[in-house]
């Protein structure tokens, strides 16, 4: 055989066994042959965390809210909010924000949920501490809110697009005051 046959021929009998092991685990989980977690005794939550989050619909009417302010002042821009574990929970990108905007919108939220603190509090920071800025996910741009219940960080808003960082965190706190009416 030449060496091309033999390459080929040893992948698919790699690609072969490593089926028939999938298989076989699959077919052991479909049976039930791995045990369940016994469940949890009635009041023993010592292994469980509560957090509260912002619904759905609280999240849009923030960003819709975020997203009105903005346009009232003529300004095109994306609007996002992420929950407390900063995942998003709804993105509004406005008519004629800019491309760039979708993911720093995100990303100033996502930095001022995780640091419960407006980010343009948080640009002052890098001074004390510059390798902040490297931590994957954020973006230390003023634009971002966090959202609070009882002074715990439940969600945070993050406005990009307008001319500055001042005007993106205005619309974001009135994502924030929205939902406070």
């Amino acid at each position: 055989m030449n060496t091309r046959t033999r390459v080929l021929t040893g992948t698919a009998l790699v690609v072969a066994l490593g089926a028939g092991t999938f298989g076989a685990v699959s077919a052991s989980a479909a049976t039930g042959a791995v045990p369940a977690a016994a469940p949890a005794k009635k009041g023993d939550d010592r292994n469980l965390t509560t957090s509260s989050h912002l619904t759905v619909d609280a999240a849009t009417r923030a960003a819709q809210a975020a997203l009105r302010a903005a346009e009232k002042e003529n300004q095109k821009v994306t609007v996002a909010v992420v929950d407390r574990n900063g995942n998003t929970v709804v993105t509004l990108r406005g008519d004629g924000a800019g491309p760039q905007s979708y993911e720093s919108a995100q990303r100033k939220a996502f930095t001022a949920v995780s640091w419960n603190a407006p980010t343009s509090v948080l640009v002052g920071r890098l001074a004390q501490t510059p390798n902040l800025k490297d931590i994957p996910g954020t973006l230390f741009l003023a634009g971002g809110a966090p959202v609070q219940a009882k002074g715990a960080p439940v969600a945070g808003i993050g406005v990009a697009g307008a001319p500055s960082g001042d005007l993106d965190e205005k619309f974001a706190k009135a994502g924030v005051d929205s939902l406070t009416r």
